[in-house]
């Protein structure tokens, strides 16, 4: 294997990244980066141990004259969001990611590139493997299936760690030290619909839409980012009163955690409005381009026509899968009172999806006030309850409280400021945090969360910010030779 990152620095953590890189770890299949990691542990003499839900801990004891320090947890998650551009071929399965180097930043070749959290996989692997590095006894604790519900962190163990302090790995911004997040739930409507046969003298269209940037649900909701089930659904709701639309498919977004890039929809018309149809669509795609110019320059909306569907969904049930998502809210609901700039209720209209006869809709609910998560989830819920949807809730995970007394706050609040001659920023992120369920299972254990410069994150435009990894590295060993006994 060509070596593409290995003049990077520090060096060895980057060779662990791009060797991370060639192990395929969608969430919920994390067997392969799982044994990678078992592998590692045997190959350097290190004590590890599993869970029941496949989380795995590697034990390192203190180097020499530091054994009376606190233990500390590195922490981070070994699966990834599996997103690609549609005109990529990729099987997450089985092939590699491949990264590059565009100026200052790494990326994914038209996939996501897994930074989050590989770079935090990589720092543990870098410090367990290092005979140089200052520190007390260490655990590093890879999580599973954080992407797609925070599966490992809701059944870790209560006895499976034994460090009082743990360094959340899984940040997305150098200068920024996280000392709470919010919480969140999801919220899926299933729509059964019954198959019927095509209208005579239609013709079939397949509107697109895409280009949109998508991101994190929680780290970017208050971007102002189109999504592209709103955008879909505002074309197909007034298709179908202005023309007598039919609707044979529809399909938008993948991930619950992701602002939907894509959707489309294949759809019926009389041939009669064919014309007018056109022209309508050139007047919205004009229209929704302009009011999305600033934020979201790369959309497209496209409509070409196509084959017929084998079967349309019942008119019922389009019109009130239409309404429903019309009506369904998206995005900033509330910004937190108390602390600046932070969103503290949001909603994601995430995907839509067709199997057999059912046509079913995720969303996702983020609130730092447990009440309001709850109340921004019933009302979503309610939206599709009004249509005659069969609403289900997730069982949700909690937030994580700030303590601005931190202990390890204090430490590294105080090494950043020595290392890099600039104070860091203290927040609460509006995304969940794995630190809110680990609080939950260890209460009183001292957190922070942090990491190199991450941007479109969830989607195929994620980058790496390379001169932040190296920040990244010296702020950890710094603060992990500072640890107090």
């Amino acid at each position: 294997m060509k070596k593409i990152l290995s003049h990077l620095n520090p060096q060895p953590l980057w060779d662990y990244f791009e060797s991370i890189c060639q192990v395929p770890r969608p969430s919920k299949k994390e067997g392969k980066i799982l044994k990678y990691l078992t592998d590692f542990a045997k190959e350097h003499n290190l004590d590890y141990r599993s869970d029941k839900i496949g989380n795995l801990v590697i034990i390192k004891p203190a180097t020499p004259g530091n054994e009376k320090k606190k233990t500390v947890v590195l922490q981070s998650h070994v699966d990834m969001v599996c997103e690609k551009n549609s005109d990529v071929k990729h099987d997450f399965d089985k092939d590699p990611i491949v990264p590059r180097i565009d100026g200052e930043w790494v990326k994914g070749t038209g996939t996501t590139l897994g930074a989050d959290d590989g770079i935090g996989m990589a720092l543990q692997l870098a410090i367990l493997a290092s005979d140089e590095i200052e520190h007390g006894p260490l655990e590093c604790l890879f999580t599973v299936d954080e992407e797609t519900g925070l599966t490992g962190a809701f059944g870790l163990e209560k006895d499976f760690l034994k460090g009082r302090i743990l360094l959340n790995l899984d940040s997305e911004d150098d200068g920024e030290l996280f000392i709470g997040c919010a919480g969140g739930i999801d919220t899926t409507a299933t729509f059964h619909y019954e198959r019927v046969n095509n209208e005579t003298d239609h013709v079939a269209f397949k509107i697109s839409v895409s280009g949109l940037k998508g991101g994190h649900s929680g780290d970017d909701i208050n971007k102002g980012r189109g999504n592209a089930n709103k955008i879909l659904t505002r074309i197909l709701w007034n298709f179908e009163r202005m023309y007598e639309m039919r609707m044979g498919q529809i399909d938008g977004g993948n991930l619950r955690n992701a602002i939907a890039r894509e959707a489309f929809a294949v759809i019926t018309v009389p041939k009669r409005f064919q014309k007018d149809m056109e022209l309508s669509l050139k007047e919205f795609s004009k229209n929704i381009k302009e009011e999305q110019k600033t934020n979201e320059p790369d959309l497209k909306i496209s409509m070409h026509e196509t084959a017929m569907p084998q079967c349309l969904v019942d008119f019922v049930t389009q019109n009130k899968l239409l309404n429903a998502l019309y009506a369904c809210p998206h995005g900033v609901i509330a910004m937190s009172p108390d602390i600046p700039d932070l969103v503290e209720t949001s909603t994601n209209l995430a995907s839509i999806k067709m199997s057999g006869k059912e046509i079913i809709v995720a969303t996702s609910q983020r609130s730092s006030v447990d009440t309001l998560k709850r109340d921004i989830a019933d009302m979503v819920s309610s939206v599709f309850q009004l249509a005659g949807a069969r609403v289900k809730h997730g069982d949700g995970y909690p937030g994580w409280t700030p303590n601005m007394k931190s202990e390890i706050l204090y430490i590294m609040r105080t090494k950043y400021k020595e290392l890099f001659g600039e104070e860091p920023k203290v927040l609460a992120i509006h995304a969940g945090l794995e630190c809110g369920l680990i609080g939950e299972k260890y209460p009183g254990i001292d957190m922070i969360s942090y990491g190199p410069t991450i941007k479109g994150a969830h989607s195929p435009d994620e980058r790496l910010h390379i001169p932040t990894v190296e920040k990244f590295w010296k702020l950890t060993v710094e603060t992990l030779k500072n640890i107090p006994e």
